[in-house]
């Protein structure tokens, strides 16, 4: 880490205030984003059907043409709170623009100028990585998770009991949420190894001299953001141990920086 300039430390300086002002600043911060929040949570809870309706269609074009093209409740609350899930589930994705830059106005001010360059990438690139794991979900996985749990119904027949698919509502939103949160957070794994890197924790050779032990590692924590079955965890662990090898490229990127550009890049 390079020592401030004397710009910066007059910068920084300027910023300084009594902890009082601290707190009062950081409460502030803390009511505007949870007001944001519960701006967003109301416009996702007011629009919960097309929302849902929007995460089931995987499974409406996959059982599309038979009896069972269509999801059950049994409890009397059950379509309610489900549609307060999607509230709080579409309130935290939509409002994490807001909320981000209400916690970069209170750290902001106590970074230096070099700190902050080097953390804006990061701070852009962390909703990127999560819309494209959710995306991931959505487009790739779901479609084929689906199809593949969907071929266990047998159809009654002589001496054949039927079993037939009657997801409930409930299930299927949770089903779908924890794929799209486990995915999007798994999927920071380069934001996580650069930021490492960056600070001087972590390097390229370090990295490919326990790839083996790290794949193992990926493998388990797919286990843990999966349903308990070996096709959705094949899912997540073969995009980790890819975004594992991009994760290598761009620490050996960073430490080709700091050795062209000492100064600048050890901030």
């Amino acid at each position: 880490m390079i020592d401030p300039t004397p710009e910066d430390e007059a910068a920084l300086e300027a910023t300084k205030a009594p902890l009082m002002s601290h707190l009062i600043d950081l409460r502030k911060r803390l009511v505007y984003a949870m007001a944001g929040f519960l701006v967003c949570f109301g416009i996702c809870f007011a629009y919960a059907t097309p929302i849902f309706n929007f995460l089931a269609q995987p499974l409406h074009h996959a059982l599309q043409g038979r009896p069972n093209d269509h999801l059950i409740y049994t409890a009397l609350t059950e379509v309610f709170f489900t549609n307060v899930k999607i509230g709080i589930f579409g309130g935290l994705c939509l409002g994490f623009p807001w909320i981000a830059a209400q916690l970069w106005m209170f750290i902001g001010p106590g970074l230096y100028k070099h700190e902050k360059r080097a953390f804006l990438p990061f701070i852009f690139w962390t909703p990127v990585l999560f819309i494209t794991g959710a995306a991931f979900v959505y487009y790739v996985m779901l479609p084929f998770s689906i199809l593949f749990f969907t071929g266990y119904q047998t159809l009654s027949g002589s001496g054949v009991i039927g079993i037939e698919l009657q997801a409930k509502v409930s299930d299927y939103l949770d089903y779908v949420t924890k794929l799209i949160f486990g995915f999007g957070l798994t999927f920071q794994l380069p934001v996580l190894l650069s930021l490492l890197a960056r600070v001087g924790m972590v390097s390229a050779k370090g990295l490919r001299s326990v790839r083996r032990f790290a794949i193992v590692g990926l493998v388990a924590v797919a286990g843990i953001f999966t349903p308990p079955d070996a096709f959705s965890m094949l899912c997540l662990a073969v995009p980790l141990v890819g975004l594992y090898e991009v994760s290598i490229l761009c620490v050996a990127m960073i430490e080709r920086d700091k050795n062209r550009n000492p100064p600048a890049a050890a901030a």
